[in-house]
């Protein structure tokens, strides 16, 4: 039988820093790295260890000697077991002086880059009450507090509506409130919940694969339009149409009621049919003076205020004139190429999703945009020497690529093209500063600007302009 590895406790160990993904940073007493994930740097606790690795120890704070001055109490009543706002205990002047060091330190140690003085992270406007679209998922096997687990109270209620516990696909939080979503977010879950318990409509078992309600996605817009969308597992339409009626009925502000039926083993919508119940299919969004159709498969930046912020900065750092061929690489929806098309000549946007591709095209013809080109391809294979001789030489390059970043290819035809400014917008500064390495022979890092779009949260935006070398 194997031994099972006894865990260490370290005493007085004071929290230096914030690391990755949310967690923060203590020294062991032989100066291995420690990662915790319930303190706050200033913090000095006691640590009892989960793992231990060559260079590093993971664990957590199980005694509070000194609390940190840089603590404050938590909004979310869920806080420290939904996950989802990891830094919500600490001040947001803080959280974003940790955000801005982090990208500083990614570009240094990762991209051995050459920097500016970075401009000041951007924070944003609404700490809280920010995202417009929410993603929450049944369960009739709710996740369970301890206090729960150690009554002698038989419990009836495990059905939950809300998030996935952190590292459990099947555990489900049933969520009171949620901080992130405006109204009527919280109400129309509540709402749906309530009547599906009441109606005996069963919630969804993810290790059996049965029960008729499996998600619920609610999206929001700055023009005030709202989306709802039931993912049900189970074909029942008088139970379906019983809870769809119900939210028709008791929220008549919902523009766009849509269901899916879907009994894969995953519960992704891309490839499902989407079915309009009530309304229309999509919902507007509206950004200077653009109207923006989306839809349930849509991606639209998150955070609507914070992503027009973000939008102005990248046009900024282009300092288009207005004679300039522009590639957007990435385009998604072609927000950013749409943003900044009537102040280049032209714009062209590659992207690899079909759908988003059909919706770019859709909303520049909306927007009376006639001189941006839309075009869908993996982009290591599209962006390539007879694109480039079909489309033109770019003289300004954007660039927002997913989490991974770019593909090695991708760089070096950017090398290749040698356009005189590069605009690299990205979501991981760890990628972007692999990516900015492999440039800084051709290129030196003007600008670098921060963006916080996800408050109470570790994640940060980030955006660098590029200048060929003269």
């Amino acid at each position: 039988m194997r031994k099972k590895k006894k865990r260490q406790v370290f005493e007085n160990v004071e929290v230096v820093d914030a690391g990755a993904k949310g967690k923060t940073i203590g020294k062991a007493p032989d100066g291995r790295v420690i990662f915790l994930t319930n303190t706050v740097p200033g913090d000095i606790v006691d640590v009892q260890t989960t793992k231990k690795r060559k260079a590093y120890f993971e664990g957590s704070a199980i005694k509070f000697h000194t609390l940190s001055d840089k603590r404050v109490s938590p909004e979310c009543q869920h806080f420290g077991i939904c996950g989802g706002c990891k830094w919500q205990n600490m001040g947001y002047g803080h959280q974003l002086y940790f955000k801005q060091k982090e990208v500083e330190n990614n570009l240094k140690r990762i991209g051995h880059l050459n920097l500016p003085e970075i401009d000041p992270i951007l924070g944003s406007k609404e700490q809280y009450f920010y995202r417009n679209k929410m993603e929450f998922s049944f369960s009739d096997s709710r996740w369970l507090t301890l206090d729960e687990i150690n009554s002698n109270d038989e419990i009836t209620d495990k059905n939950a509506l809300g998030f996935h516990i952190p590292g459990m696909w099947d555990k489900i939080l049933d969520i009171k409130k949620c901080h992130l979503q405006r109204d009527p977010s919280n109400a129309i879950r509540l709402a749906t919940r309530n009547f599906a318990i009441t109606n005996e409509l069963s919630f969804f078992n993810p290790r059996r694969q049965h029960g008729l309600l499996r998600t619920l996605m609610i999206r929001t817009a700055s023009t005030g339009e709202l989306m709802v969308l039931i993912q049900f597992y189970e074909d029942n339409r008088i139970k379906r149409e019983l809870l769809l009626n119900h939210l028709k009925e008791t929220f008549p502000e919902i523009t766009s009621l849509l269901y899916v039926i879907n009994q894969k083993q995953n519960d992704t919508i891309y490839d499902q049919e989407i079915i309009c119940f009530n309304g229309r299919d999509h919902i507007f969004e509206e950004m200077e003076g653009l109207r923006f159709k989306i839809t349930a498969k849509s991606f639209y930046q998150t955070n609507s205020e914070q992503a027009y912020e973000l939008y102005k900065i990248t046009r900024q750092f282009a300092d288009l004139k207005g004679d300039e061929l522009v590639y957007d690489l990435y385009t998604g929806t072609g927000t950013i190429a749409q943003f900044v098309a009537k102040k280049a000549k032209k714009v062209v946007g590659i992207e690899s999703v079909p759908e988003a591709i059909a919706d770019a095209k859709a909303n520049a013809a909306r927007n009376k945009i006639d001189n941006v080109d839309f075009y869908v391809g993996d982009m290591k294979n599209v962006f390539n020497e007879q694109f480039i001789a079909e489309n033109g030489v770019p003289d300004i390059i954007i660039t927002d690529p997913p989490r991974d970043g770019m593909h090695k290819d991708v760089v070096q035809q950017i090398l290749n093209i040698s356009p005189k400014r590069v605009v690299y917008v990205s979501c991981n500064s760890a990628t972007q500063a692999r990516d900015l390495a492999l440039m800084k022979e051709m290129y030196n890092v003007v600008r670098v600007q921060p963006v916080d779009m996800f408050p109470q949260t570790h994640h940060v935006e980030n955006v660098v302009l590029l200048e060929k070398k003269k």
